[in-house]
């Protein structure tokens, strides 16, 4: 019985990531290409602006922005899409009886797939800039995608849920994560960043994730603070986004 709920759910979960995918791309020529030119489009911009115009000093900045961008993109496309999804499946969601929190599962999954699609164009700058993959990816993406994976997952069940009955909360959202983009060391190093305001990168739960993704990529290295840290704010994530999820969703037929 267990085996059959579990199979149940495992296949729901799988339809509609490809139910997601089909509509996100659909009618569009170039489909998934789009994933990976958008992150090097900005890469490119910051390059100019911060390297070319700014002339700031350092390394392989090219490289750096593209590891920072790559898993950014991930974050940042699911919980900018996570205010409309329970409106957009509300069809379904009034009419059939399941787990309402798939669908936003399911965009989750679609977006962690196309940054895992897109490793290799990290890696093909690797190579431009004499670097090679390292050993330590083997176990350190899969742990750090489980990482990402229960952060977004968790924040995007929060807002897609609070999103229902306030509804300003969309663009509430594209604003906080502009400002979270600007907060977290993506465009610069952490060694850039004053002393006096380094509490703030302390306390967002993005940057540990982010600058471990980069030493993943750059360096083969993982810093076992970091990814302490990354877990402790994953589980904290989901397990708020789950209670919010819980304690709302008996609502959702209504204001649907």
């Amino acid at each position: 019985m267990m085996n059959s709920r579990i199979r149940h759910y495992i296949d729901l979960i799988t339809v509609l990531t490809q139910k997601e995918m089909k509509v996100r791309y659909k009618s569009s020529f170039l489909g998934y290409v789009w994933s990976i030119l958008n992150p090097l489009a900005f890469a490119f911009i910051f390059f100019v602006i911060f390297k070319v115009v700014m002339r700031i000093q350092m390394e392989n900045y090219t490289l750096f922005l593209i590891t920072g961008l790559f898993p950014w993109q991930w974050f940042s496309n699911s919980v900018n899409l996570s205010p409309g999804v329970f409106l957009g499946n509300a069809s379904i969601i009034k009419k059939v009886n399941f787990p309402r929190n798939v669908t936003l599962l399911a965009v989750v999954l679609q977006d962690m797939i196309h940054f895992i699609l897109a490793i290799p164009v990290i890696v093909f700058f690797m190579f431009v800039y004499g670097k090679q993959p390292s050993f330590s990816w083997f176990y350190g993406i899969p742990f750090l995608l489980g990482v990402q994976l229960f952060m977004t997952y968790g924040i995007t069940l929060a807002v897609s849920s609070i999103n229902l009955f306030f509804r300003d909360l969309e663009r509430l959202t594209t604003i906080f994560t502009m400002f979270l983009f600007y907060a977290t060391p993506i465009l610069y190093p952490v060694t850039m960043i004053p002393a006096k305001y380094r509490s703030v990168i302390d306390i967002n739960p993005l940057a540990p994730l982010m600058i471990s993704w980069r030493n993943l990529f750059m360096e083969g290295t993982l810093k076992v603070e970091l990814l302490a840290t990354s877990l402790a704010y994953g589980i904290t994530a989901y397990m708020v986004g789950y209670f919010i999820y819980k304690k709302l969703c008996w609502k959702f037929a209504e204001v649907l």
